[in-house]
């Protein structure tokens, strides 16, 4: 399993964040049962890089908290049985691993939002994380019931690691 991760902003979060963020790629994998060695690339930024992010990508102007880049397609979320197909695609040559995609989270909105939602940072970071993961799992949230269906799964992810608000 690789976890990479780049923290690109000098306002660093003041508490353990890459064993967090560690412990939840690797429970998000779990619950969603995986069945291979994964890669996920994880890089923490400040306001305004996310912000430059989000409009260029997402054509928002302004900044998020989190941002997703999957690598995979899915026809049903976490539905593995595909990606043997596309190995070239789908897995890094160097390590046979598969390669899942990328996380952007905001230092800045980690902080905002956990002072705003009255819970801890740690509990805030944990949650982007899962929330990321499941969308690099295929999942989304733009219809009722697949909002619906994440937010039962991000709230399993946490509990299982003990992250609760």
């Amino acid at each position: 399993m690789t976890i990479n991760i780049d923290c690109e902003t000098e306002d660093k979060l003041e508490l353990p964040y890459e064993e967090i963020i560690r412990n939840v790629v690797l429970s998000s994998l779990e619950y969603e049962n995986c069945p291979y060695e994964a890669e996920v690339n994880v890089v923490l930024t400040d306001n305004e890089e996310i912000h430059k992010l989000n409009l260029e990508y997402r054509g928002i102007d302004r900044p998020t908290d989190v941002l997703s880049f999957p690598m995979l397609e899915y026809d049903t979320p976490s539905d593995f049985s595909h990606v043997e197909e596309d190995y070239e695609d789908c897995f890094n040559p160097e390590t046979g691993e598969l390669m899942l995609g990328d996380i952007i989270l905001s230092v800045d909105k980690v902080r905002e939002q956990a002072e705003s939602y009255g819970h801890s940072e740690t509990r805030e970071l944990a949650f982007l994380v899962a929330h990321s993961m499941l969308h690099l799992c295929g999942y989304d949230h733009m219809e009722d019931g697949e909002r619906e269906e994440m937010e039962r799964r991000q709230h399993e992810i946490l509990e299982l690691g003990g992250y609760r608000r």
